[in-house]
C-alpha cells in the first residue's frame, strides 16, 4: 500500500477548510501576510473607521503599535481593543478578533507561505482570523510519527515565527491518522502538552478530516480561542483548554443559564480542576442576570495551592486574610462579579449583625456558588446557613473522587446529595489514556512479620498497635530501605518523593532516624502542630511546635533560609517552592501536601499508614503529574499491606474492575518487553561494533528506535527495588549496554552535525533526556532563576550565588555548553528584573543578542560576512546538516588554507548551535 502524500494530505485539508466557508487566499511571503493584514482590518473595522480605510502612514503606526510584541503580549493585544489616533487627530477604538460574538469573524486559509531569510521556510498551512494568522497546522504524511511535525514547529517557532506570526494562538499536527493541538509560548513547549480532541463523553476523535469538521468549524475554532484560552499572567504564558474542559464548563454553563438545579464536574485529581472551574466562575460572572458568582475554597486549601492557581488567571483575586470585612466589601462592589473566598469567610459574613445591611439584599439576588473541591470541604455543614441567606443560590461543585455511599462522609452525605446531577465525568482511567496524567506503579514492603491477616481491619487494630508501627527497628529498616533505592527511583535525585506516616510523633521519630544515618539525601518536615498540645498526656518527650522548630533549624542550615515557627507560612511556601523544583529529596508529612498540591518533579509517594478510597486516590496522586519521558509513572512504595484497598479504592473511581487501566505491569512484564527490545536491537547489530556497519539511513532510523525503546524499559525497570544489572536477567552486560549507548549517541552527534545532506534522521526524536540522568541541567537551572525573588535584592544575590554554585558542580553536557551564558545572564541582567517580568522572555531576548554578537566575532576573526555565517547557520538548525559547497564558495583562500578554515567554520556552526539549541 503506498501512503497519501503530505501534499496530497494538505489539498484535501484545504478542500475541506474552503468547504466549510473558510476563503482560501494565496499568500506567498510575508509582504503579501502585511498586505492581506491591512485589508481585513480595514474590512472588519469599516464602521469604526466610517468607510475610510487606513491610511499608508496611519497602517505603519498601527502595525508599530501591534507588532514586535512577545507572544503573550500579543495573545493581550489580539483580545482588546485598540486606542488609535488618526492623521486627523480623532481617536477610534480598533478591534483584531470580535471575542464575544465570535462567528462574526472574517475567516481565511493559505498555505505553503514562503518565509524568506538565507533558508526557505515554507509553512504547511495557515489559518487566519481578520488577517492575523492565529492557528499554523503542520502535516506529515501517513505512516510517519507525528513528533516531527511537532519537532519542525519547534525549529519556526525558535527562528522564523516573527512579526505578525506573534499572534498565532495555537499549533496544530498531523500525520492524517492521528491529530494534537497545542497553545503557543514564550518559552519551551513540552511534547506532553499536547493534546487530542474529543467527544463529549471522551471519545477521541484524531482522524484529521473528524478533527477539522469538528474542531476546526469555523465557530468553534474561534470560540476556543476567544473563550477556551487562558492567559497565565503569572507565568506570562498561553494556556489552551484539554476537551474535557470545554465539555465541563459548557455543561456546567448550560445548566446554570437554563435552570436553576445545582449539579456537580468529576473530573480525575491532577486533570486541571482549578482552570476548568475559575473558567466557568469567570464566564456566568459575565452574565448580566447574575449578581454575583462566589468561589468557594476551604481555608485549609488556601494553604495549598488554590491561591497560587487563581492568582495565576486573575491577579490578587484571593485574599488570604481572615477579616470578613474585606469579602463584605467585595460583596458590596458591583464592579466584582467574581468573588474568591473562604467558605468560612463566607459564614461570618452571613452570621454577623454588622454586615447585616449588606448581605440582606442578596437574599434575593440570583447568585452562583462554586465550591472546588466541594468533598473536601466544610461546605455540607455550612450549606444550611448559606441555603438560609441565599435563596436564589445555585450550587455546583468539582471533585476528582466524589462521595459514594462506601465512601460517604461522617455524617452519611454523598457528593449527589448536596449538588444533585453530575454534568459530566472524566475518570482516571481517561486521563492516563490521554496522557494527562501518568498512571501508578505501586510496591508493597512488608515491614511486620506476625501471623495475621494484615487485610483483617478488627484483628490487625487489635495486634499491630503504634507499638509495632513505631517500634525502632522496623523503622530503622524502613528508612534504610528509602535511602538504598531513592537515588535509583528518583533518576540520580531529578525528581522528589514524599513520605506520609501515621501521626507527628511517627514523623518526628521518621525525621531522627534519617538525621543519625549517614546519607547525602535532602530531608525536610512539615506539619501543622496544636497550639494547646499537652506532650506530656501522649507521652511525648516534647511539644511538637518545638520538634518543628528543630526540623526548621535543620532546614535554614541546608538551604541558608531564616525561618521559624513564627514564620511557618513562609516556610510552608518554600519548601512548596523546594519540592516543585527538585531541591528536597525527602519531604515527611502527615496529611500537609496530600491534597490539592500539584508537582512535576515529585514522583515517588511513600506510605507508612492505612489510607482508603478518596484519601488513597487523592495521595496517589500527588505522584502522577506528566512530566517527561524520565518519568513513566507515578511510584508508590507501602510499607504496608494496602493492595485489597488500592484496587478497591482504582475501580471505585474508575468505574471499572481492570485495575490495569490505572496501575503499571510487574517488574517481570516490563522485564520481558526490555528483552524483546534487546531482541530487536541485537537482530539489527549483533554486537556494539557492527552499529558502525548500518550503512543505509533506514538501517540507522531502525536502530535510534529499537535502542530508544530499548532504554525506556530499563528506565522502567530501574525504579522496580528488586532491579539490578544482573547478565543474566536482563540478557546483557552492563558495559554491553554502554556500548551500544555511546554507538547511539554517535549517530546522534552525527545528525546534529550534518553531513552536507538532509538526513532522514533529522526528525527522528532520539529522546536524549532519557541518556543523562544529571539533575543540574539547563532546566534545573532555569527553573531556580525563575523562584528568585528578585524585588529583594538580599535574597536575589544569596540565590545568584547558589545558582551558580550548583552550575559549576555540573556535570551535564547540554549545561556546561551554556555555563558562561547563564552566568552571564545572572551576573547582568537577573539585577535588572523583577517579580512581574518574564524570565523566560527576557533571558531568550538575552541569548539572541548574545548570539548575534558571537556571529558577528567570528564573522570578523575568519573574513566573512555575518550574514553569511547567520545564513550557514541557520541552514544547520533547519535542515541538520552543512552546506559545504556554500561555505567553499564564500572563502576566497588558496586551497590548503580554505580546507582549514572550511573546517573552522564548521566546527564553529555545530559547537555555536549546541551552545544556541
Amino acid at each position: 500500500m503506498s501512503y497519501q502524500s503530505e501534499a496530497q494530505l494538505e489539498k484535501n485539508l484545504i478542500e475541506q477548510l474552503v468547504r466549510q466557508g473558510y476563503e482560501q487566499v494565496t499568500i506567498n511571503d510575508y509582504d503579501s501576510i502585511l498586505e492581506n493584514f491591512r485589508q481585513q482590518l480595514n474590512r472588519f473595522n469599516e464602521k469604526k473607521l466610517n468607510g475610510q480605510p487606513l491610511t499608508d502612514a496611519e497602517f505603519s503606526r498601527f502595525l508599530t503599535q501591534i507588532d514586535g510584541k512577545s507572544i503573550f503580549d500579543s495573545a493581550k493585544i489580539l483580545r482588546d481593543k485598540q486606542v488609535f489616533q488618526r492623521d486627523d487627530g480623532t481617536e477610534v477604538y480598533l478591534e483584531l478578533m470580535n471575542t464575544r460574538d465570535w462567528c462574526k469573524n472574517n475567516f481565511q486559509v493559505t498555505n505553503q507561505t514562503t518565509v524568506e531569510g538565507k533558508y526557505k521556510n515554507r509553512y504547511d498551512v495557515t489559518l487566519f482570523i481578520n488577517g492575523l494568522p492565529v492557528i499554523q497546522i503542520e502535516l506529515k504524511r501517513r505512516g510517519l510519527d507525528f513528533k516531527e511535525a511537532f519537532n519542525q514547529i519547534q525549529r519556526y517557532r525558535k527562528h522564523s515565527f516573527r512579526g505578525l506570526y506573534r499572534y498565532l494562538q495555537m499549533f496544530i499536527v498531523s500525520n492524517g491518522v492521528d491529530t494534537k493541538y497545542f497553545a503557543n509560548s514564550d518559552g519551551d513547549i513540552l511534547f506532553s502538552h499536547t493534546f487530542f480532541w474529543s467527544d463529549a463523553e471522551n471519545n477521541r476523535i484524531a482522524n484529521l478530516s473528524e478533527f477539522v469538521s469538528s474542531f476546526l468549524e469555523k465557530c468553534h475554532m474561534s470560540k476556543m480561542i476567544a473563550r477556551y484560552m487562558v492567559l497565565n499572567e503569572t507565568e506570562k504564558q498561553l494556556m489552551v483548554m484539554r476537551p474535557y474542559q470545554v465539555f465541563a464548563v459548557e455543561a456546567l454553563v448550560k445548566r446554570a443559564l437554563e435552570t436553576k438545579n445545582n449539579g456537580y464536574i468529576w473530573h480525575t485529581t491532577g486533570s486541571g480542576k482549578t482552570l476548568t472551574s475559575f473558567k466557568s466562575s469567570q464566564i456566568l460572572a459575565n452574565e448580566p442576570h447574575i449578581k454575583k458568582v462566589f468561589f468557594l475554597v476551604d481555608r485549609k486549601d488556601l494553604d495549598s495551592q488554590t491561591l497560587a492557581e487563581f492568582n495565576k488567571f486573575e491577579p490578587d483575586s484571593v485574599d488570604m486574610t481572615d477579616d470578613t470585612s474585606k469579602l463584605v466589601t467585595q460583596i458590596s462592589d458591583l464592579t466584582k462579579p467574581l468573588i474568591v473566598t473562604t467558605i468560612q469567610k463566607m459564614a461570618n459574613a452571613i452570621k454577623n449583625p454588622r454586615y447585616e445591611a449588606i448581605m440582606k439584599p442578596y437574599q434575593q439576588e440570583r447568585v452562583v456558588f462554586i465550591i472546588d473541591e466541594c468533598h473536601r470541604s466544610q461546605f455540607g455543614k455550612m450549606k444550611k446557613l448559606v441555603d438560609n441567606h441565599f435563596k436564589q443560590a445555585q450550587y455546583f461543585g468539582f471533585t476528582g473522587t466524589p462521595l459514594f455511599e462506601v465512601n460517604k462522609s461522617q455524617d452519611g452525605r454523598v457528593t449527589a446529595d448536596i449538588f444533585e446531577k453530575c454534568l459530566h465525568t472524566y475518570l482516571i482511567k481517561d486521563a492516563i489514556n490521554d496522557g494527562n496524567v501518568l498512571g501508578f506503579s505501586v510496591d508493597y514492603v512488608k515491614t511486620v512479620d506476625v501471623k495475621v491477616d494484615e487485610n483483617d481491619k478488627t484483628k490487625v487494630k487489635g495486634i499491630l498497635t503504634d507499638e509495632v508501627w513505631m517500634h525502632d527497628e522496623r523503622i530503622q529498616m524502613i528508612a534504610e530501605n528509602i535511602l538504598t533505592h531513592h537515588e535509583r527511583k528518583s533518576r540520580s535525585k531529578g525528581y522528589t518523593g514524599l513520605f506520609t506516616v501515621d501521626s507527628i510523633p511517627m514523623l518526628i521519630k521518621y525525621y531522627d532516624t534519617f538525621k543519625s544515618m549517614s546519607h547525602n539525601l535532602k530531608v525536610a518536615g512539615i506539619f501543622t502542630y496544636g497550639q494547646n498540645e499537652d506532650s506530656e498526656g501522649d507521652g511525648q518527650d516534647e511539644h511538637s511546635r518545638d520538634s518543628l522548630e528543630r526540623i526548621i533549624k535543620d532546614y535554614n542550615g541546608m538551604f541558608g533560609t531564616n525561618f521559624s515557627t513564627d514564620k511557618y507560612q513562609g516556610y510552608f511556601a518554600d519548601v512548596s517552592k523546594r519540592v516543585k523544583t527538585a531541591q528536597i529529596d525527602v519531604l515527611l508529612v502527615v496529611n500537609i501536601f496530600l491534597t490539592g498540591f500539584d508537582s512535576k518533579t515529585l514522583n515517588i509517594l511513600y506510605m507508612d499508614r492505612f489510607l482508603k478510597y478518596h484519601n488513597l486516590v487523592q495521595a496517589f496522586s500527588r505522584t502522577n503529574r506528566t512530566e517527561k519521558a524520565t518519568k513513566p509513572y507515578g511510584n508508590v512504595v507501602c510499607f504496608r499491606n494496602l493492595k485489597e484497598d488500592t484496587d478497591e479504592a482504582i475501580r471505585l473511581f474508575s468505574k471499572t474492575d481492570n485495575v490495569d487501566d490505572v496501575l503499571m505491569k510487574s517488574y517481570d512484564d516490563y522485564l520481558q518487553m526490555f528483552k524483546a527490545a534487546l531482541a530487536k536491537v541485537k537482530a539489527l547489530a549483533s554486537t556494539p561494533a557492527s552499529v558502525d556497519n548500518l550503512e543505509r539511513e533506514e538501517e540507522k532510523q531502525e536502530f535510534v528506535v529499537s535502542f530508544r525503546d530499548l532504554t525506556k524499559y530499563l528506565t522502567r525497570l530501574e525504579t522496580f527495588t528488586e532491579f539490578e544489572f544482573d547478565p543474566e536477567r536482563l540478557g546483557i552486560e552492563e558495559q554491553t549496554y554502554q556500548d551500544y549507548k555511546s554507538k547511539y549517541l554517535r549517530i546522534y552527534e552525527e545528525v546534529k552535525r550534518g553531513g552536507g545532506k538532509e538526513s532522514i534522521l533529522a526528525n527522528v526524536d532520539f529522546l536524549i533526556e532519557l541518556m543523562h540522568t544529571d539533575r543540574i541541567n539547563v532546566s534545573y537551572i532555569m527553573n531556580l532563576i525563575k523562584n528568585i525573588d528578585f524585588d529583594n535584592e538580599e535574597q536575589r544575590k544569596k540565590s545568584v550565588k547558589d545558582i551558580e554554585n550548583e552550575i559549576d558542580r555540573s556535570d551535564s553536557e547540554e549545561l556546561r555548553l551554556k555555563a558562561k551564558l547563564l552566568k552571564d545572564f545572572l551576573q547582568k541582567v537577573v539585577p535588572t528584573l523583577t517579580n512581574a517580568d518574564s524570565v523566560d522572555e527576557t533571558y531568550n531576548a538575552f541569548e539572541l543578542e548574545e548570539r548575534t554578537k558571537e556571529i558577528e566575532a567570528f564573522a570578523g576573526e575568519v573574513g566573512l560576512a555575518s550574514e553569511d555565517i547567520q545564513g550557514f547557520v541557520q541552514e544547520f538548525e533547519y535542515g541538520g546538516f552543512v552546506n559545504q559547497q556554500e561555505i567553499s564558495d564564500a572563502v576566497k583562500l588558496p586551497f590548503l588554507q580554505k580546507r582549514t578554515m572550511i573546517q573552522r567554520i564548521i566546527e564553529f556552526i555545530t559547537e555555536h548551535t549546541k551552545r544556541y539549541s
